[in-house]
């Protein structure tokens, strides 16, 4: 197929692709990506914390260079595909907050039936092409906020998540490498940040650095779903009321709060047990009923150990006198030393939360 014939297709593609619930899609050469310098350094720095599967020599050599993962790629598309934000939970509901990605079936069982439709769109647009691809979101090796912005979709933002104007941050992004030759969108280049720095002042546990990279160690997203040991008590009282995940940079930036256009277009249907998930039901949790509830929510990455250290230290910042009762009962029955160390941090913060102020 020729470089024209190709081009043809790109409109189609897209007409195809926001059908299927892409907003915004873009097409970029497989040359290797310029951002990887950033990123190599960032491995060197150890921010990673114990993202191994970041630091694996293969996987840093593949997201330098595409090819290595599909020799006969010729161009990568990339696709946004948004998610409604949602409100805080607060103390006087009961509930602990929840990233917004997460209030919804996990996108990774979600999104990737949907590129295998694009691509059998494709395929019926061109049948005499040998089509090959591979698809991705979140789950290969791919620097996918610097492809994003290679192939024009936005700008990597101070908090490094991917901007899009007038849509903002929330939304998922994924990859297809395909053995078409597109001529290339062209790249991102403006820096929509500007002097704002809300971002970075907001964030509890700073954790955002200069280089618009995160220190995942100190993130609260990590804290809560990647990290599989406690939470050390430096940040344990920053985490707040996180039950898993954390949007705070992303509630404080003008380009969700202002500047996005709202839409009711979305692909995704909130999860009932997560709008209504208390973090003290958590805690009585065995790990058939935690399966059964979460095996196609984005909470089941956290495991049932993970939720419950994450529930510990919510109630803990809560301070709700009340809670004292579950706390005290759940750590009467704990064996797991992690938690137990978590449960008697938590409750002697609300027995001291109890006591009368001396100084009123």
């Amino acid at each position: 197929m020729s470089l024209v014939t190709a081009n043809n297709l790109k409109q189609t593609i897209k007409t195809e692709a926001e059908s299927l619930g892409f907003s915004h899609i873009g097409f970029c050469s497989i040359d290797p990506i310029q951002d990887f310098p950033i990123y190599l350094q960032w491995i060197e720095d150890g921010y990673a914390g114990d993202l191994h599967y970041l630091t694996r020599e293969d996987a840093i050599h593949k997201r330098n260079n595409p090819k290595l993962i599909m020799d006969s790629a010729k161009s990568i598309i990339s696709l946004a595909m948004p998610y409604p934000p949602h409100l805080k939970k607060t103390s006087e509901t009961g509930n602990s907050s929840i990233a917004s990605y997460a209030w919804e079936k996990d996108y990774h069982l979600r999104i990737p039936s949907k590129l295998e439709i694009l691509i059998n769109r494709i395929h019926d647009l061109i049948p005499d092409k040998p089509l090959e691809y591979r698809i991705y979101t979140d789950t290969g090796p791919l620097l996918e906020r610097s492809i994003a912005n290679q192939t024009g979709l936005g700008w990597i933002g101070k908090n490094s998540c991917l901007l899009i104007p007038n849509v903002g941050s929330y939304f998922f992004l994924a990859e297809i490498l395909i053995n078409i030759e597109f001529l290339p969108d062209k790249p991102f280049n403006l820096d929509l940040c500007g002097t704002c720095t809300r971002c970075i002042k907001s964030c509890p546990t700073n954790c955002i650095l200069p280089n618009r990279t995160l220190d995942a160690t100190r993130c609260i997203s990590y804290l809560t779903i990647e990290n599989r040991s406690g939470i050390d008590s430096e940040l344990r009282e920053s985490v707040g009321e996180w039950l898993f995940g954390c949007d705070i940079c992303q509630q404080v930036c003008p380009w969700n709060i202002r500047f996005a256009e709202t839409s009711s277009d979305f692909h995704f249907k909130l999860s009932p047990e997560i709008e209504n998930l208390d973090p003290r039901t958590i805690l009585g949790m065995e790990h058939d009923q935690f399966k059964k509830t979460f095996h196609e929510n984005p909470l089941y990455r956290a495991k049932l150990r993970g939720l419950k250290r994450n529930a510990i230290v919510a109630l803990g910042n809560a301070k709700r006198t009340e809670d004292l009762r579950i706390l005290e009962e759940t750590l009467t029955n704990e064996t797991d030393k992690m938690l137990i160390e978590l449960l008697e941090w938590a409750i002697c913060r609300l027995k001291a939360a109890s006591l009368p102020d001396i100084n009123a």
